[in-house]
């Protein structure tokens, strides 16, 4: 799928949880893209604070356009898990993250930022900020037993584009309250 088309169908499940006034992040390898270094990807992924309540409506939102399963999504927000939908015509697939308040999700969320899509009529997303995606990445990457090279290297990507003006401070802290210091400091190291 082209980079166009996935932003067009973040878009439109951003909409959804914007009309029905749920937080939400755009994080993974499509944030990654837009902070780093472009790359096809398989999935979208995103992170929202959602509620039993907004289950219906939102179902009824996205039916039209997507596969979407209100069971599925009710388990996920009760056990704190993901969903997903998928979008019909293009067969492409969102992850939902439901929003859970450990160190690293509460920050990403807090710190989340609005980025324009000058390509897409000047519409919105929120997304993770480049010191939380890095984060992220280094924490999938950790959990895969660092054997995704693709995790590291949109970590490094998102290192090496955004530069000087990564929050290495608040990087630093959260790592380490994350377990994520040391590969932090090897990613950092990669670069230099």
């Amino acid at each position: 799928m082209r980079g166009s088309e996935v932003i067009e169908v973040a878009l439109r499940v951003a909409k959804a949880f914007e009309r029905l006034g749920i937080d939400y992040l755009v994080g993974g390898s499509v944030a990654s893209s837009l902070h780093g270094l472009p790359r096809s990807t398989q999935d979208i992924d995103l992170v929202a604070r959602l509620t039993l309540e907004h289950v219906d409506e939102l179902v009824a939102d996205l039916s039209p356009s997507f596969y979407v399963d209100a069971d599925m999504i009710r388990d996920a927000i009760l056990r704190g898990g993901c969903f997903n939908v998928i979008h019909l015509d293009s067969m492409f697939k969102v992850d939902v993250f439901v929003y859970t308040p450990d160190d690293l999700s509460r920050e990403e969320m807090e710190r989340r930022q609005t980025i324009e899509m000058a390509e897409h009529a000047g519409q919105t997303l929120s997304v993770a900020s480049p010191e939380d995606v890095i984060l992220q990445k280094l924490h999938w990457f950790q959990l895969g037993g660092r054997v995704s090279e693709r995790q590291w290297l949109d970590a490094l990507g998102v290192v090496k584009t955004t530069g000087a003006r990564l929050d290495l401070d608040y990087m630093r802290l959260v790592a380490k309250k994350a377990g994520l210091g040391k590969i932090l400091e090897e990613l950092l190291w990669s670069v230099e």
